[in-house]
């Protein structure tokens, strides 16, 4: 790679502090060096602010911001968008975690084909970080009806081009905010483009939000009907493949 654009990346950080130091560590252990990761303290009650800001001192690339009371992952990664300088924006919440090559496969990816919205396969992880058979993988591109239908796109896989897509907000919404702004750039016409490597981890916490399936089924209705404004039809087609894709990830 010829030159190294700042990557901005996002981590909210609530309640954490046994997974924590293991995620700024998969941050420091990249091959890609010229990075910014941007830690915003939801109001934790444990001790994640202060692994938080140890981890400060130790590396000036890493910065850390709080919120007064607890509000959530789109108000915490809005925050840190407010603050992310980078041509390149990534995501990794605070008990996930990436593979050494994940920065530099991704950014040489999107560097090379010009791509705005990029995002990669992944593996499953127990909540005491042993590994699931089971990889997601991920398909070579994704249009904005496809990801109605197959919510396939791990947050933390995700990058994207903001001096092409411009400055990036979430949704206010306790969940799935992230859908959502992906839904909102691919409606535009963007397509998001996979590299099919298996370069993140995700841990499935068990009292996480995401974990509850009846929950998730629930949410993404409301946003085919409510958010999307799409029809009884459309809405009951695209539940239908989603709930099908849904299941083969289990």
């Amino acid at each position: 790679m010829i030159s190294q654009p700042l990557v901005s990346i996002i981590t909210p950080v609530y309640n954490c502090e046994a997974f924590l130091p293991h995620t700024i560590e998969s941050v420091l252990n990249q091959t890609y060096e010229n990075w910014e990761l941007l830690l915003i303290n939801d109001a934790s009650s444990d001790y994640s602010q202060t692994i938080a800001h140890a981890y400060t001192k130790r590396d000036s690339r890493i910065h850390l911001y709080h919120l007064p009371k607890n509000s959530g992952a789109a108000v915490a990664r809005n925050e840190a968008l407010q603050h992310a300088n980078g041509k390149y924006v990534a995501f990794l919440d605070g008990d996930d975690l990436w593979k050494n090559e994940k920065l530099t496969r991704q950014v040489q990816f999107m560097e090379d084909n010009q791509y705005s919205f990029t995002f990669t396969g992944y593996r499953i992880l127990k909540e005491d970080g042993t590994e699931r058979a089971k990889v997601i993988q991920a398909p070579q591109r994704i249009t904005y009806d496809q990801l109605l239908a197959n919510t396939i796109i791990g947050c933390l896989t995700v990058m994207l081009n903001q001096e092409k897509l411009g400055k990036l907000q979430m949704p206010t919404l306790r969940t799935r905010q992230d859908l959502l702004l992906w839904l909102s750039i691919l409606k535009k016409g963007t397509v998001a483009y996979g590299i099919n490597e298996e370069l993140a981890a995700y841990r499935k916490v068990g009292n996480s939000i995401s974990s509850n399936k009846w929950k998730a089924a629930k949410q993404n209705w409301e946003i085919y009907r409510k958010h999307e404004e799409l029809s009884l039809l459309k809405s009951c087609r695209v539940f239908c493949s989603y709930a099908w894709n849904g299941f083969k990830k289990l």
